[in-house]
């Protein structure tokens, strides 16, 4: 019966993400929908489109369905997207599906790694703070946490690339492979070498919120009640961190890193554009500078989608621990 209930609350969790994926569609596609931006201008040209006939303008409108309602041409691309057909690039003039799936796929690791390295981090610099509420550490670690957390991914970035790459040649200056390399002739080690100063520049900018949320939940539970029983019991502060500091902690910072996701994505944006690095964030920005709506309208739902995903690990993983969660959507 516990099972049943807890299927049916993770169902009614995927439900609401959905919802709020298809909002974001709506959102997006009504505001590209208002935007100056002219479809038909923006395909053929400005030069060619004066050039042309009103009745061959109204045949290229009636081809790319810039001639119906708003919502009809919503409906319509809604449908092509859920049999993954998202348009073709009017920059790259090729399918959007497949010109994301290249993007995600240089993407996806370094994503991963930043917001894994942010993660582990974040959490271990913030017991190193909560544990002695106004030592060293603690003041050494919410300092840097505040500063980081008021500073620009983008800021952080063009410092690494100055010192690291421009000043001490340590690291390439950007791109995900070497220039002029053959594929077959580029390793992993190569990958890795162009990929390190973004994910440090994304890990570097995520550390904050994981560490200063943690900081936080450690002073309470090492503040509270049984803790200071334990203490007069003679445990020490290891055993009395180990034993209830970190399982009261844990899950909270993990609930915190699966919701960050959105974080590591927005941040990902400028930081790819600093390096060159051809991932999903360059391209949405070249999409925007360049007025290709198909790929733009993609991105961002695709975006959308992987950050619901997120908050929904982040609300499985609270609620199936913690039923408490559970019966509180309820109410």
């Amino acid at each position: 019966m516990e099972i049943k209930k807890t299927g049916l609350w993770i169902g009614r969790q995927a439900v609401r993400m959905c919802l709020m994926v298809l909002l974001v569609s709506i959102l997006a596609f009504g505001l590209l929908a208002v935007s100056p931006i002219d479809p038909l201008q923006t395909n053929v040209g400005q030069t060619a489109l004066g050039s042309m006939s009103p009745e061959q303008i109204a045949k290229l409108k009636s081809y790319w369905g810039t001639d119906l309602p708003p919502v009809e041409r919503y409906l319509n691309w809604l449908k092509d997207f859920l049999y993954g057909n998202m348009g073709t690039s009017l920059l790259y003039r090729r399918p959007v599906a497949e010109i994301i799936g290249d993007k995600v796929m240089n993407s996806i690791w370094l994503l991963f790694t930043a917001w894994l390295f942010s993660g582990i981090l974040g959490f271990f610099l913030g017991v190193l703070a909560g544990k002695k509420r106004g030592g060293i550490m603690d003041r050494i670690v919410t300092g840097y946490s505040l500063f980081v957390a008021s500073t620009p991914a983008f800021w952080v970035a063009m410092v690494l690339l100055m010192v690291f790459a421009v000043k001490l040649h340590w690291f390439p200056i950007g791109f995900s492979v070497p220039i002029g390399m053959d594929a077959g002739q580029i390793s992993i080690a190569d990958r890795i070498r162009h990929a390190l100063l973004p994910v440090v520049a994304l890990s570097i900018t995520g550390i904050s919120s994981i560490a200063l949320h943690t900081r936080e939940k450690l002073i309470e539970v090492m503040e509270s009640d049984y803790v200071l029983f334990a203490r007069a019991r003679g445990e020490s502060d290891w055993s009395i961190l180990r034993r209830h500091g970190l399982r009261n902690i844990l899950l909270p910072a993990m609930t915190l890193q699966f919701a960050s996701v959105s974080e590591i994505i927005g941040g990902s944006v400028l930081v790819e554009q600093v390096f060159s690095y051809p991932g999903l964030g360059q391209a949405a920005v070249t999409a925007g500078l360049g007025s290709d709506v198909p790929l733009l309208l993609g991105i961002t739902v695709v975006t959308a989608v992987i950050v619901a995903a997120g908050n929904l690990a982040a609300n499985v993983l609270y609620g199936v621990i913690d039923p408490r969660i559970r019966e509180g959507a309820k109410r």
